[in-house]
């Protein structure tokens, strides 16, 4: 009886180290210092990206991005790759240049590996989309994090709107 009651202890500290190590803890910093001016800002694609989802990590949006930064996805985004099941993704449709959105959220994300920003958009004409909220992760320049600023869109992939 007393080796049960020790395998359980050991299985339950085992599942437990598990879940803390795979587990994410978001929270939404909109309101603080260095992101209050993001959330509302309108924003449009300069270049044509995937909406996808990785296998190994779950998210709670879609991600959106492109070969360039993402090295599992096709080289040319095309229409027909949506539904492709590549290795470590798997692809659900396309977003084309002049697609307007809001940035509505920015999380933060903490995990065992480290902690991150993200920001969370949503397309103006969301009732036309399968996918209107999507994480914008992997278009986003990190590095001003490191200095406690805010990231921000890399400019090759998205322009704030008032400036087109």
């Amino acid at each position: 009886m007393k080796w049960f009651i020790a395998l359980a202890v050991i299985v339950a500290l085992v599942l437990l180290a598990r879940w803390q190590r795979n587990g994410v803890k978001s929270s939404y910093v909109n309101g603080l210092a260095p992101y209050s001016q993001l959330p509302n800002r309108e924003f449009i694609f300069e270049q044509d990206c995937y909406i996808f989802k990785l296998k190994d990590r779950a998210t709670d949006w879609p991600l959106v991005g492109t070969h360039a930064v993402v090295a599992e996805l096709p080289v040319e985004v095309s229409d027909k790759n949506a539904g492709a099941d590549l290795p470590g993704i798997h692809v659900l449709g396309t977003v084309r240049i002049g697609a307007l959105f809001r940035l509505v959220s920015v999380r933060h994300d903490e995990s065992w590996q480290g902690s991150s920003i993200t920001f969370e958009i949503l397309f103006l004409d969301e009732a036309a989309r399968k996918y209107p909220r999507l994480d914008a992760f992997y278009l986003i320049d990190h590095s001003p994090e490191k200095e406690g600023a805010a990231p921000k869109f890399l400019e090759s992939f998205v322009v704030p709107r008032d400036r087109k």
